[in-house]
């Protein structure tokens, strides 16, 4: 990986690094297809999300093999924490994005691996490893499902707009207020899916994902995919996504909608 001389200094990921992704992925997609579906316990967090032994199983697949290949690096993981907290490139990793759905034996999860270079993510897999589906998102390319190139569809207003969010429980009441006003005005509003719907957008069958509350490893791996398909994906004040964002987050397939949803989460004025 190295970085160019230009003024926005963008990063080349190079091959070899993505193929890296790919196995972290199938490393914990090994893990969890063994677990999907069968009896296993489920515990709580302090913040009473839950968690089970594949999520744990499936973050220390990955990190064994980042520790091998690529000591240097720092981890950032949802079940073990961070290493490395200073390194330029950075693993962010959420081994089951929608736990939820895992436990209750929907294949609407997934293993979300990102590499972030000086806390910008320029790397994203998304992986359904039930399904079998897989985008790869890196900076300066055209995202990939399944290996073919993809891209977000146009939706220049919301009024003709799919809206997507996880749980309309994970908003606050300030920022549930901000979001039905935008679902008061699209087309259709579904929910669920977690990182699903991200890779949804970037395929061009959903127009706008808007969540809040989201951590670094949620969203980090997400980014790529979703501007690598030709879509947006910023926080709620239209700022880039980096690692010290409010996990406030909407993702959009075009820059109409984008900016009606805007003006409609209170950012900016309507007129």
């Amino acid at each position: 990986m190295t970085a160019s001389s230009q003024s926005d200094q963008t990063v080349t990921v190079s091959d070899d690094v993505i193929d890296l992704a790919c196995r972290l992925a199938d490393a914990a997609g090994t893990v969890i297809r063994r677990y999907y579906r069968t009896p296993f316990s489920v515990d709580d967090k302090p913040d009473n999300s839950p968690v089970t032994i594949a999520d744990r199983e499936a973050e220390t697949a990955i990190r064994s093999i980042l520790a091998a290949e690529r000591p240097d690096d720092g981890v950032v993981g949802e079940e073990h924490g961070t290493t490395n907290p200073d390194a330029d490139w950075t693993w962010v990793i959420d081994p089951i994005d929608g736990t939820k759905s895992f436990i209750t034996g929907r294949p609407v999860f997934g293993t979300l691996v990102a590499l972030l270079h000086k806390g910008v993510p320029v790397l994203g897999v998304i992986d359904q490893p039930i399904v079998g589906d897989r985008w790869i998102g890196v900076a300066g390319r055209q995202t990939t499902l399944n290996g073919k190139p993809i891209s977000v569809r146009p939706c220049p207003t919301i009024g003709r707009a799919t809206l997507n969010t996880t749980s309309p429980d994970l908003f606050g009441q300030h920022d549930f207020t901000a979001f039905r006003r935008v679902a008061d005005e699209v087309k259709l509003t579904m929910y669920g899916g977690d990182c699903y719907a991200y890779g949804l957008l970037a395929a061009g069958f959903v127009d706008l994902v808007i969540e809040a509350g989201l951590k670094l490893y949620d969203y980090a791996a997400l980014v790529p995919v979703v501007q690598g398909a030709g879509g947006i994906m910023t926080d709620w004040a239209g700022l880039p996504l980096n690692r010290d964002s409010d996990g406030r987050v909407i993702a959009a397939g075009d820059v109409g909608g984008y900016t009606e949803a805007l003006r409609r989460l209170g950012v900016m004025p309507i007129g």
